[in-house]
């Protein structure tokens, strides 16, 4: 169970440090060979086109769990270090915020009103109605 965790923890990582480098994209602090870097890891990262396709057994996922995270470092050395702080806490504010009550309670009431339509349903195709 702790390599489950382990792998879970290092793709939260991964998710986070690919935010951290499109808001750093977006800063006009950042140097602009630091800005086409980031961009183009960050599209890498989410573009559905790999260098080596995923099908190919073992070397199609070599290239997202080598050559991403190699990008990320890379790119990171080119963000200067305050931009780099601003935008990781920017990025842990985002990941690490709890939902608003609001929201929750708009989840809530989606499922609830689903609940009841399929119950109704249920109900009605079993009364011969």
């Amino acid at each position: 169970m702790g390599v489950i965790k382990r792998w879970i923890r290092r793709a939260r990582k991964l998710k986070t440090e690919l935010y951290v480098l499109y808001l750093a994209y977006r800063d006009p602090r950042v140097p602009w060979y630091g800005k086409l870097f980031a961009a183009l890891v960050v599209a890498y990262a989410f573009s559905p086109v790999d260098l080596i396709p995923d099908f190919i057994p073992v070397l199609g996922y070599l290239d997202d769990v080598v050559l991403v995270p190699l990008g990320i470092s890379i790119a990171m050395r080119m963000i200067p270090s305050p931009v780099l702080a601003d935008c990781r806490e920017r990025a842990r504010r985002k990941f690490h915020a709890s939902p608003s009550r609001a929201a929750t309670a708009v989840v809530v009431l989606v499922w609830m009103g689903i609940i009841i339509i399929l119950l109704y349903l249920l109900v009605k195709s079993f009364s011969g109605g």
